[in-house]
């Protein structure tokens, strides 16, 4: 293990706002490498549910490594929460629409040098093609990236996570006017409409939009170019292969590939939907990941899915 890879970076998050179209303001962090001719721009996309602060150790890691980072909560989490989130009408695709959008279009502004990628993670790697600004992306990394159809669910599991997601999240909201994660230890607090969106996603995705938009939202996922590199782990009981194909489908103007890694792979037991991003893994995922943000070359080839798997 490298010395960098042990001893923490003295390099730390601006915090800075980003202003959405439609009047909502977002908490953020921007993270710069400590040269003038950065290797790239990076957006870090989280999780529904989990703490923009979660990532930042590996926005850290890109910064050390050479990358300007955008690291951002979405509307309705963390630092872009108001203080009341009952009757809060905030819905899961305006976190793509509008929170995304707003973030590549700073993100834009503040642009050094090199490509303009995306690290997205679980729904994360989702929303960037409902942004009307998607088509400037140039490199895409997705981790676990679908959007949450309980069909696309572990089999082992998926009964378990129907009634958690899909019957008790809904019920729960629904007394509430929120749905309150935090105190379940169910993730973070959600939106009333972003948990009742993940709780009745159809199979098709755009089948949750009113009918005159879906068009236009297919059109804006079509509209990206950027080659994606998407990441399946073979314990996640959410991110599994199918609903990552499930995901890329939508995607019908980028190339794009799935690997899929093992716990075996990094010497683990377990990994599942969130601990890639966990700082353990900075000597051997968020090592690899360099590869493909500076060279735009898959560093896991033995891994790779066949069209047939």
């Amino acid at each position: 293990m490298s010395e960098e890879a042990i001893h923490p970076s003295t390099i730390s998050g601006r915090p800075i706002s980003i202003s959405c179209r439609d009047g909502i303001v977002l908490g953020g962090h921007l993270w710069r490498a400590e040269t003038n001719t950065p290797a790239g721009s990076v957006i870090i996309n989280p999780a529904t549910g989990v703490l923009a602060r979660y990532y930042h150790r590996y926005a850290q890691f890109l910064a050390r490594h050479g990358f300007d980072v955008l690291t951002f909560d979405y509307r309705g989490i963390g630092q872009s929460r108001p203080q009341s989130l009952k009757g809060v009408g905030y819905r899961w695709r305006e976190w793509g629409e509008q929170d995304f959008d707003a973030a590549l279009q700073l993100m834009v502004g503040y642009r050094r040098g090199g490509p303009l990628m995306v690290v997205g993670h679980s729904i994360g790697g989702f929303l960037p093609g409902l942004a009307e600004s998607a088509a400037m992306i140039e490199r895409m990394l997705t981790v676990g990236a679908q959007y949450a159809w309980w069909g696309d669910y572990a089999p082992r599991r998926r009964l378990g996570l129907l009634v958690k997601w899909h019957v008790a999240m809904p019920a729960i909201t629904a007394f509430c006017g929120y749905f309150p994660g935090r105190r379940l230890g169910w993730l973070e607090d959600l939106p009333r409409n972003v948990a009742n969106e993940w709780s009745f996603r159809r199979r098709r995705f755009e089948l949750n939009h009113p009918r005159n938009e879906r068009k236009d939202a297919l059109c804006r996922m079509a509209a990206v170019k950027a080659p994606i590199l998407a990441i399946a782990v073979s314990d996640d009981e959410l991110g599994t292969v199918p609903a990552v194909r499930r995901a890329l489908t939508y995607y019908t103007g980028a190339q794009h590939g799935v690997v899929l890694l093992k716990p075996a792979d990094f010497g683990r037991e377990a990994i599942g939907h969130f601990a890639l991003f966990h700082d353990s893994h900075a000597s051997g995922f968020w090592a690899d990941t360099l590869t493909w943000l500076r060279e735009g070359r898959n560093p896991w080839p033995a891994s790779v899915v066949k069209p047939s798997q």
